[in-house]
Formats: structure tokens, sequence, C-alpha cells
């Protein structure tokens, strides 16, 4: 989060931006069939069968595909007219809920349908969300970032306050099968509106990134922006422990606290009303708690929800539980989203999002497979106090990694060295390339240089290098040259676009650094390939 969203008035502002508004609109309706669906589907199953493993499984098929499909779809979201793709995963949901209403008003619906319907509606959701993310800061403009996040938000706990109460109604009343054909419906607005968006294309002037290329550079940017990563490690400890509440949730309701259909949509209510409160706290806390601290009391608030959720047998001690637990949840996810999308810029924000997705849904689906094989062991009671503790130990284990938020961070495009200095330019496709820069450093400014060296580093590494070394010149202390490769020229070109005004601060530092009328001297070589002898 930056200082200005820390500034920001309200967390409605983003609906100053009309289109903005009434896609949020939009969207909240299609996040309410999708609850009133998930309500119908774990009530469906667990009328089927109460086995914690199949009932566990049904979170995994919903949770696995973000797992498999992140980094193809973040690159898909970076290479492609993402509004198509955005419209072709609305699409794709749509028929997925209408099958799984036709399957089960003919009676033909079983345990394994519904799983597997439910995995490709969560293929088409996978694909969608880092998508759906990236545009944000398309719709709106950056001092209303943070507005826009939490206002994802807030309409995803509009929609679980409703979507549950609503879901659970209609189940009593008509059955789930109308629950899914409900679902399919709400797609079909989202659909409209974005057909309606009126989408500048991103201008090429370069040729397309080739997909798993992409996908390489996109892997490469998370490991070399140590913010983002240790927010992704962060995110994946507590994704792992915390999925045990959603696990086990439709089985206590049902068996332990012997709920109907309604009660059950009223229980998750109180979650969602939880993370419309987190919703209005934040951006007051936000102002009064540095970020590390709201991210750790929240999860500390969390791990305690699943504690409590460990030994309650009533209705009336589970529901606050659940009320706190949406508050931490909302702050959490919401904070460490802003928190990444205020430092990367367009050119990889899908696939950033797509990595985010995959630590969270990765952990998720595998922990909630975890948890319900050692439920069917140990006892639900005996797990979720297990996971309550490790939520709250994986929090001291990863408290060492630094966790600051970037403060005027400006991601304007600034290409400050020369393309290519020589008369004939290499053919795009060409490369590897090795691109050296020469050094001649004051001797005063020495530790300034290698300081602002590092630096340079990790930015040569995010932005598409896959080598990167620097040399002093033996027997002279001051001079120095920096190597870096990336795959073909093209990608070199790429590399100066994605170069930002806040990189060149950096590259500035350097230039302080160098002698009094001593130019950097940089140069570039293409790879010679050497056939072998016959």
């Amino acid at each position: 989060m930056t200082e200005t969203t820390h500034k920001q008035k309200s967390t409605w502002s983003a609906l100053r931006e009309p289109f903005f508004r009434v896609l949020w609109i939009a969207n909240i309706a299609s996040l309410v069939g999708s609850w009133m669906h998930e309500t119908g589907t774990a009530w469906l199953m667990t009328s089927m069968t109460v086995s914690p493993f199949m009932v566990a499984m049904l979170q995994t098929s919903m949770t696995l595909p973000f797992f498999m499909m992140a980094l193809p779809a973040g690159a898909l979201a970076d290479i492609v007219d993402r509004r198509k793709l955005l419209v072709a995963a609305q699409c794709v949901m749509l028929l997925a809920a209408a099958a799984l209403g036709i399957l089960t008003l003919a009676g033909l619906i079983t345990p394994v349908t519904i799983l597997f319907l439910t995995f490709v509606l969560g293929i088409a959701a996978a694909v969608n969300a880092p998508t759906w993310q990236s545009v944000i800061p398309e719709l709106i403009s950056r001092e209303h970032l943070q507005s826009a996040v939490t206002l994802g938000s807030v309409a995803f706990n509009i929609a679980r306050v409703a979507g549950p109460v609503l879901g659970g109604l209609l189940l009593a009343l008509l059955g789930p099968a109308s629950v899914f054909f409900v679902n399919a419906l709400s797609f079909t607005g989202v659909i409209l509106v974005l057909l309606s968006w009126k989408y500048i294309s991103r201008e090429q002037t370069l040729p397309a990134e080739r997909f798993f290329g992409a996908i390489g550079t996109g892997v490469r940017y998370v490991r070399n922006v140590p913010q983002v990563k240790t927010v992704l490690i962060r995110m994946a400890v507590f994704s792992f422990f915390g999925s045990s509440l959603w696990t086990f949730l439709p089985i206590i309701a049902r068996v332990r606290l012997n709920l109907s259909p309604s009660g059950f949509g009223l229980l998750l209510c109180f979650f969602g009303i939880g993370g419309l409160l987190g919703a209005i706290l934040l951006p007051k806390a936000g102002q009064v708690l540095k970020f590390k601290l709201l991210a750790n009391l929240s999860t500390l608030l969390f791990a305690a929800a699943i504690g409590v959720l460990s030994f309650s047998g009533t209705f009336y001690l589970t529901a606050p539980a659940l009320l706190c637990g949406g508050i931490a949840w909302l702050a959490l996810i919401s904070s460490y989203n802003t928190a990444i999308l205020s430092i990367v810029p367009s050119w990889v924000r899908g696939r950033v999002m797509s990595v985010f997705m995959l630590v969270f849904f990765g952990p998720f689906a595998i922990g909630s497979a975890l948890w319900g094989s050692l439920a069917s062991w140990f006892g639900i009671t005996e797990t979720l106090v297990f996971t309550s503790l490790s939520t709250a130990v994986g929090l001291i284990v990863t408290s060492h990694r630094r966790l600051s938020e970037p403060h005027g961070v400006d991601l304007t495009p600034s290409e400050y060295w020369p393309q290519f200095p020589g008369q004939v330019e290499p053919d795009m496709h060409e490369g590897p390339i090795l691109v050296v820069a020469e050094y001649s450093i004051d001797p005063d400014h020495l530790e300034q240089f290698l300081a602002a060296m590092r630096s340079l580093k990790t930015i040569r590494l995010r932005d598409g290098a896959f080598r990167w070394n620097l040399y002093r010149e033996a027997n002279i202390s001051n001079r120095f040259i920096e190597s870096f490769i990336v795959q073909s020229w093209a990608e070199y070109m790429r590399q100066q676009e994605r170069f930002t005004v806040s990189d060149g601060g950096v590259v500035d530092n350097v230039k302080l650094c160098q002698k009094d009328g001593e130019p950097v001297t940089i140069k570039h070589f293409v790879a010679q390939p050497i056939r072998r002898e016959k």
C-alpha cells in the first residue's frame, strides 16, 4: 500500500468511476450466484455422503484448478486481450453451472459428477481471477487503488452474506438444481458489462511474448522482487493451515450443530458480515497500524477463530468465531493484494497475480485434502486444534522476513540506456544477447556504487535477464564490468521498455559514482553458433 492509499477518504471512493461502479454491481450479482452455488454443492454432497475425505475433495476440486492454471492464466492475461479472456472465462462458468443444474434436475447427479463439474468451473475461474485483478488498475486512478481492491473484497463478502442465505432458502424451497440455474444466470450481467467496455488494447511495438517464455519471465520477476516474495510466502503458510476452517465447516454445521440448509447459510453469513466489518475498519486500521503489524494481528485473529471452531458445539459460539474470522480474512487478503498491485507494473501484473493465486489456492487445495485425511484418523477437533496452533507458529517462523510498504513507487516506463549504438540492429529473434557495461568508479564512492549495483542486479533479473555478474578488473580497484544475458534481442528491447522511473533512481546513483568525465560504455554481443567440423 502506498502513502496515497493510506490517505484515501473512504472505502467507497473508487465507485466514483462510472464503469467501475457498473462492473462492481454486476460482479456482486455474479458472486451472490457463486456463493449460492457453493452452498448448493456442499449441501448436495453431504446429502450423498458425510465422508470427511469426499467433502474435503469438494474444496480441493474448487481450489486445485487455481494451482494448475495459475501460471498459464497469468501469462495469457499479459499477452492476449484481457477483455476477451474475461468474457470467455465467464461463458465457460455459465455453461458449467447450467450443466450441473440440468443433471441434478434429471436425477443423474453423483458425487463424482459434482466434483468434475466443480473442477471445470474452477478452471474457468482460475483463468478469470488473475485477469480480473490485473485490469483493476486500468479501470480506476492510482489514488483509488486501495479502495478498488477493498471494494472487491466488499463485493465478495456481500455475496458471502447474501449468497448462502438465499442459497439455503432456495435449497429448502426448490432444491439444489434451482440454485445452479440461478448461478448460471448471474454470469450474464458481467458478460454484458464487459462487452460494453471500450477497452483500449496495449500498443505493441515489439513481437508478442511467446507463451512459455512469458511464464518464465513472470517467475523470474517474482523471484527477484523481495517484497512480493515475502508476501507470497506468508500467504502460502496462511492458506495451507487456514483451509481447515472451510474443509470442516459443512460437516460441523450438519453433524455437530445439526443445522438445516438455511441454518448453514446463516452460519456462513456471519463470516461475510465479518468481511464487511473488516472492509469498513481497514482504511482506519491502515492509518494507525503499520502494514506488518496489521498482517500479523489479522493472522493471529484467524488462528483464534479456527481454535474456537475446533471445540464449539453451539451456533452461538461458532457464529462469533466466524465473524472474527471474516474480519481477519478481509484485512489480510486485501492488504496483501493491494501491496502487490501497488508495486507491480502492467506488463507483468497478470503473471504476478497468477502466482499470488497459485500460492493461495495451491496450499489451500493441498491443505484441504490433507486435513480431511488426518481428520479421518484423528478426528476433526484434534485436526483443527493442530491447524490453529500451526497458523500462529507459521507467523513466528516467517516473521524474520522483511515486510514493508512500498512508498512512492513510480511505475512509469523510462528508458535510461541506449538500446543499440550500432548501425545495424540484430534480428528480433537472435540471441542470446550479452550486454556489457564498463564503469570507472570514483574511489570515494565505491561502497555507494556496490550498493547501487545490488539494486540494479535485482532490476535486470526482474525485467528479463537470466544471468547477471559484476566483475572488478584485476589489480585495479575502481574499474568494473557489469554483464547480463537475455534470451533474444526482442527480450532485450522489452527489458528497456520495462524500466521505470523509480528504477531510474538506481541508475542515477550508479552514474553519480563515476569518475568525472568518464562515460558508462555499453556493448552488445550476439551469440555466435559454432558448427562442428565434419
